[in-house]
């Protein structure tokens, strides 16, 4: 039937908005104290977590960091920082990571006894009368089982059969987070893996505080940097360990960094230990929330962490002796592609331009933090963005709407200063027609972004012409 009017359909409009990436998300991976979560989540599942309440519901919390790095990660992120997200991967599985401990008369003080805090509170936790003699007391009704942050309480109920009892003979299994060592969370750090399947969000700043002194872990840190799923970039923040014999001074951070070949343009290398608040951190702990904090407040990733205030009141080395730096001493670290701290102006600031490929790289884009970082930002976002064009039929109207896209939010980087320019172009020499036949398209982005103002110079000189102008008739 013919049709007899004015109609209006509508077309799919040929220029996209960007999925901009993430910035500043970092994937942290090692142990929690899962045994006293609330809601424990699945070890060695990467989950994404927005907040230090929902941290301690999935993961737990204690206070012995030694043993429990994603406590110190948490803890920094979410209460110092107030930063987020994060996605952490615990690896301690109290199934399997367990040891034994046989049973034992403890005194009971207040109507509870301490054990340890790595106690499974499952059926392996048996409570007897003293000297274990007697039927087992039941859980829920003689007593329950509750955590701190230090210890594990078995504490005794009102009206129970237990009550009144001055000790209790108990056995239980403990978790061993000496069991995940260095070749663990290597292997572990394949999850990283998951997180675009699982989580819909990439990282881009990968963490091991405690670990990530290993070199083999150092090393697959970088190589997961360089290509997540393939294609998506991040930076390793390494700790470079401060024990006696490794890196306790700062004559030895040189030695070691050379020896142990910590040259990857996409590993930040920090030293030594940090102090806040009475507690010990590792420097990558808190450089991760540092630079998310920066990276939110600026919206992309292309202001350095450096001269920027620290939470830190000092700095040790691994047997808790204090380090002082000079203005010097800083600047001889940093020139050989270290990242410290330096209480000089306005309190204790990060310190350090460069990623750990140099002086060995002196390319703009791989040297500089905010500049590599901006690259691997500006990559992330590409591939994100136009991956739902991947498959399209190949004709000038899709490349025409992939340029058009690109060049509009590149000129908006440009426009907001994340950029001093940009562009997206097709060139006919990237471009053979075999190439084109096969279905391949390459596109040439140039981005330049702002390098850090690391040194600024200023010339004094006496001028005579003043001195005859003052006195001039």
């Amino acid at each position: 039937m013919a049709e007899h009017g004015v109609f209006v359909t509508e077309q799919p409009t040929s220029v996209g908005i960007p999925v901009t990436a993430a910035s500043g998300v970092p994937f942290v991976i090692g142990t929690s104290p899962i045994q006293r979560a609330a809601k424990p989540a699945k070890v060695g599942v990467p989950v994404l977590i927005y907040g230090w309440a929902e941290a301690k519901e999935k993961f737990g919390y204690a206070e012995d960091w030694t043993k429990y790095n994603l406590s110190e990660f948490m803890f920094a992120h979410f209460l110092l920082n107030n930063v987020q997200p994060v996605i952490f991967v615990n690896l301690l599985d109290p199934v399997t990571h367990n040891t034994a401990v046989g049973a034992a008369d403890i005194a009971v003080v207040d109507h509870k006894v301490k054990i340890d805090f790595g106690a499974i509170n499952d059926a392996t936790l048996i409570v007897k009368p003293e000297t274990g003699t007697g039927t087992a007391y039941v859980k829920g009704e003689d007593y329950d089982v509750l955590y701190d942050d230090t210890d594990c309480y078995v504490v005794l109920l009102v009206g129970g059969d237990a009550y009144a009892a001055t000790k209790l003979n108990v056995a239980y299994n403990k978790v061993n987070p000496a069991a995940v060592d260095a070749a663990a969370v290597a292997a572990g750090m394949e999850k990283i893996e998951l997180c675009t399947t699982t989580l819909g969000m990439v990282p881009d700043l990968i963490c091991a505080p405690g670990f990530s002194e290993d070199t083999a872990v150092a090393a697959v840190m970088a190589a997961k940097a360089a290509a997540i799923n393939g294609m998506f970039r991040a930076k390793a923040l390494i700790d470079i360990p401060t024990d006696s014999g490794k890196a306790a001074a700062y004559s030895d951070v040189l030695t070691y960094k050379n020896a142990q070949a910590l040259v990857d343009e996409n590993q930040i290398l920090c030293w030594p230990l940090l102090t806040f608040g009475g507690k010990t951190y590792h420097f990558s702990t808190l450089l991760a929330g540092l630079m998310a904090s920066i990276d939110a407040e600026n919206g992309a990733p292309y202001v350095s962490p450096s001269n920027k205030a620290l939470k830190c009141d000092g700095m040790v080395d691994a047997a808790g002796a204090e380090i002082n730096l000079t203005l010097d001493q800083a600047n001889t670290l940093n020139a050989q592609g270290v990242l410290t701290a330096l209480n000089f102006m306005g309190g204790w600031k990060a310190w350090g331009n460069y990623t750990a490929c140099y002086p060995g790289s002196t390319d703009v884009k791989d040297m500089f933090i905010p500049v590599s970082r901006m690259f691997d930002w500006v990559a992330n976002t590409l591939i994100q963005t136009f991956w739902s064009r991947i498959d399209m039929p190949m004709n000038r109207r899709l490349v025409d709407s992939i340029l058009d896209t690109c060049n509009i939010w590149l000129n908006g980087l440009v426009g907001s200063g994340y950029l001093l320019g940009a562009r997206c172009v097709m060139l006919e020499d990237e471009n053979p027609l075999t190439s084109l036949m096969a279905g391949i398209i390459k596109l040439h982005v140039y981005i330049t972004p702002p390098s850090p103002a690391q040194e600024i110079d200023f010339a004094l000189e006496y001028d005579a012409a003043y001195v005859e102008a003052a006195f001039a008739q």
